[in-house]
C-alpha cells in the first residue's frame, strides 16, 4: 500500500502528532509526539517514528517503513497493510504472510503533550511479539537532527517507565509500556522526506535509536504511552492507555458531525486563554487568520465560549488600532504587519456580540473595536489611515499588510499599496459597526460607501478594480481580476455594493476565478498567471497569490452567490451542489478529514501548501451551514 495522504493528531496545545497513511514519513514535521513548550509555540518534535516488526513462529515481518537515501524504502511494512481509517483517530491493519493481522491505533491526548498508541492482534495463533523501537528527534520543529556526540542515551528505566533526556534545554521524553525494555543505542541515519526535498528545503535527516520494547502480542494488546516532561508517574500502562483511548472516543463522538470535530483541532490554548492554530504542521497562530476563522470554527459550530475566550485574549493586544499579524516564535514579540487584522477582528467580535454576552465581556470587545477604529481613521502604522474620500489607504514598500502577502528576499510579490478593494469592504463593515456604537462613525462610513461605489466599478471589465490610488497616487488603478472583490458582496455581513453591478461582479468571479477547489487568486489570462504551485520557496511564493487556489475563498463567494440570487431556497440548493459539494469531496485528498491551504490554478487543483489549514475548514463550516 502506497499511500502519502495525511493524517493528523492535534493535542489542544498546538502539539501534534502527523504522518501518513502509509507511514512513510514525508516532511520533517511528522512525528509521533511533537509538542508545544510554549502554547501553542515553542514547537518541539521529541520522537519522529517508530520502527515497528512483529516476530511470530514463521518469521519475522515488519510493520513500518522509511525513506532513506537513494530513494530506498525499508523496512517493507507498508505493503503490508490491509487497511487504514483516519476517523475517529489513525489506525492501520497489516496482514502478515501466515496469515496474522494486526491492528495498531494512535491517539493524542486532549490538553496535554502525550499520545496514547496501542497494537491488537486480530488473526492468528501461537506465540507473537512486537518489537517497537523509537526514533528520537528532539528538535525544533522547523529543524532537522543530523548524528552528534551531544545526545544522551542514557535511560532511566523502572517498572514500565522508561526516561530519555536527549538534550538540556529540551524536554525529557517519558516513555509507559507493559513490555520489555531492551536498551541498545544507535542511530538511523539519512532519512529523506520527499515533500520537503520537492519544496526546494533540506530533506535528509538522522534520528537517535536508545532502545526497544518487546510485547507480547499473544498475552495482550501492546500499549505504549509517550509524553514530554518525563509525566506518566504511578500509572500503569495498560490501564493509562485503555482510559486515553476510551476517553478520547466519548470526546469525539460527541462533535455534532466530522466537520465539527475537524474544526476543534485548531482551537488551542495560549496562556489562561484560547486562540486559533492558523494551519498544521508549520502555522503558528495568527491575528488574520483567526479571526477570518472565527465566525466558522466557534460561532457555525455552537463554540461561543472558546470564541469568546480568544476575542478577549485578542482584544488586549490592540495598539494604536492594529492586532498583531503573528508573534515571533522566537520571543514572542508581536509583529504588526497587517492592515486587515484588526478589521476581521471587528467582524468576528460583532458576531459574538450578537448574541448573549456577560457585561464585563462586552465592555472589553466594545473597547477594542472602538480603539481599532480609531486608530485606523486616525492613522497608524504603515501609512494606515482614513483618506479624505472616507475609504482606508496601505501601504508602503516592502511591507505585506494585506492577505496576498509572500514576500521573497524583501521583493513583496503583490505589494497593492493604495486602497485595495477587500480593505475597504471590511474598513466599511467595521465602520458601520462602529456607527451603531458612536454616531460620529456613520457620516465617515456614508462618504466611503459612495465613494467605493463610484470609483472601484470596472465599467469596461464589468468587475471591480483590485487597487485604486496604487502607491498612493490618485487615480492610479490595478484593474486586475482577482478573488478580493467578492468580499465586497459576500464573506461579510454588508455588502457593499448591489444592484446589477454586484450580479455582474459575482457573474465575473464565477466566469474566471472559480474551480472545484475555490477561487483562484487571478485570473489565468492576466499576465503573471501562475498555475503550478511547484519548485523552491522562491518559485512557490511567486505563485502564491498569483492564480493557486485559496478554499477559504469559497466561503465569500457562496455568500456573495446566495445574496444576488436573494437567498432562495432552489439558490441555497443549487450552491450546495456546485459549490459545496465539491468541497467535501476533496476532504479526502491530501490533509485527510480537513481542507488545504492552497492548490494548483490548473486541473486537477492538486492540493498543497498546508495540508491542514483554518480558514479553509472553517469557510467550509459556514457555508455548509448557509446552504443547508
Amino acid at each position: 500500500m502506497t499511500d502519502p495522504r495525511e493524517w493528523l493528531e492535534a493535542d489542544g496545545t498546538g502539539g501534534f502528532a502527523m504522518g501518513t497513511a502509509d507511514g512513510i514519513r514525508t516532511r520533517r514535521y511528522h512525528a509521533v509526539l511533537l509538542v508545544a513548550t510554549r502554547p501553542p509555540e515553542g514547537r518541539i518534535a521529541l520522537v519522529s517514528d517508530l520502527e515497528v516488526y512483529v516476530e511470530t513462529a514463521r518469521g519475522r515481518w515488519a510493520l513500518s517503513s522509511h525513506r532513506y537515501a537513494g530513494d530506498v524504502v525499508h523496512p517493507d511494512g507498508a505493503n503490508r497493510i490491509a487497511r487504514f481509517d483516519h476517523a475517529p483517530w489513525p489506525r492501520w491493519e497489516w496482514q502478515l504472510p501466515d496469515g496474522t493481522r494486526i491492528a495498531g491505533e494512535l491517539v493524542a491526548i486532549h490538553r496535554a503533550p502525550r499520545v496514547a498508541l496501542r497494537w491488537t492482534r486480530l488473526a492468528g495463533e501461537g506465540a507473537a511479539r512486537l518489537i517497537v523501537r523509537p526514533l528520537i528527534s528532539a528538535r525544533d520543529y522547523h529543524s532537522l537532527a543530523r548524528e552528534n556526540a551531544s545526545l544522551r542515551f542514557d535511560a532511566e528505566a523502572g517498572g514500565e517507565r522508561v526516561t530519555w533526556r536527549p538534550y538540556h534545554g529540551v524536554p525529557a521524553i517519558a516513555a509507559l509500556a507493559n513490555a520489555r525494555y531492551d536498551h541498545a543505542p544507535t542511530w538511523y541515519r539519512s532519512f529523506v522526506y520527499a515533500e520537503d526535498r520537492a519544496r526546494g528545503l533540506d530533506h535528509e535527516e538522522d534520528l537517535a535509536a536508545p532502545g526497544s520494547f518487546a510485547f507480547d502480542l499473544a498475552a495482550a494488546p501492546a500499549r505504549l504511552a509517550l509524553a514530554a516532561q518525563a509525566g506518566l508517574d504511578g500509572e500503569r500502562a495498560a490501564d493509562y492507555v485503555d482510559r486515553a483511548f476510551a476517553a478520547e472516543r466519548a470526546r469525539r463522538a460527541a462533535f455534532a458531525t466530522p466537520l465539527h470535530r475537524a474544526a476543534d483541532a485548531y482551537l488551542v490554548t495560549r496562556g489562561l486563554g484560547r486562540t486559533v492554530i492558523a494551519g498544521y504542521p508549520w502555522f503558528a497562530d495568527w491575528g488574520r487568520d483567526t479571526f477570518v476563522s472565527l465566525r466558522g470554527l466557534c460561532l457555525a459550530t455552537g463554540r461561543r465560549d472558546d470564541a469568546r475566550e480568544i476575542l478577549v485574549q485578542w482584544a488586549g493586544a490592540v495598539d494604536q488600532g492594529m492586532l498583531p499579524n503573528r508573534y515571533s516564535e522566537v520571543d514572542e514579540a508581536p509583529e504588526y504587519n497587517s492592515a486587515d487584522g484588526a478589521l476581521w477582528f471587528t467582524i468576528a467580535a460583532d458576531a459574538y456580540l450578537a448574541g448573549d454576552v456577560a457585561p464585563g465581556v462586552r465592555a472589553t470587545l466594545e473597547a477594542a473595536i472602538a480603539a481599532a477604529i480609531e486608530g485606523h481613521a486616525r492613522g497608524t502604522r504603515h501609512r494606515i489611515a482614513a483618506d479624505r474620500d472616507g475609504l482606508l489607504a496601505c501601504g508602503e514598500p516592502g511591507v505585506q499588510l494585506t492577505w496576498m502577502d509572500a514576500k521573497v528576499d524583501g521583493d513583496v510579490i503583490t505589494p497593492r499599496i493604495g486602497k485595495p478593494v477587500e480593505i475597504q469592504a471590511l474598513w466599511l463593515n467595521a465602520l458601520a459597526i462602529a456607527g451603531r456604537r458612536d454616531a460620529r462613525w456613520r457620516e465617515l462610513f456614508e462618504r466611503g460607501r459612495a465613494a467605493f461605489a463610484e470609483r472601484f466599478w470596472n465599467a469596461e471589465r464589468g468587475q471591480l478594480y483590485d487597487v485604486i490610488d496604487c502607491d498612493h497616487v490618485a487615480g492610479k488603478l490595478d484593474g486586475a481580476c482577482r478573488p478580493n472583490q467578492i468580499l465586497a458582496i459576500g464573506g461579510l455581513p454588508l455588502a457593499v455594493i448591489d444592484g446589477e453591478r454586484a450580479r455582474a461582479v459575482v457573474d465575473a468571479v464565477e466566469r474566471q476565478l472559480v474551480t472545484p477547489a475555490g477561487l483562484r487568486s487571478l485570473a489565468t489570462d492576466e499576465p503573471g498567471y501562475r498555475g503550478r504551485y511547484i519548485g523552491g520557496r522562491v518559485l512557490r511564493d511567486r505563485a502564491y497569490h498569483n492564480g493557486t487556489v485559496w478554499p477559504w475563498l469559497a466561503g465569500p463567494f457562496v455568500e456573495a452567490w446566495l445574496r444576488v440570487r436573494g437567498d432562495t431556497a432552489a439558490a441555497r440548493r443549487e450552491a450546495r451542489a456546485r459549490f459545496v459539494a465539491p468541497l467535501h469531496a476533496r476532504l479526502e485528498l491530501c490533509g485527510l478529514g480537513h481542507l488545504s491551504e492552497i492548490c494548483d490554478g490548473d486541473p486537477p487543483w492538486r492540493p498543497v501548501g498546508c495540508p491542514f489549514q483554518a480558514w479553509s475548514m472553517a469557510e467550509l463550516l459556514r457555508i455548509d451551514a448557509l446552504t443547508a
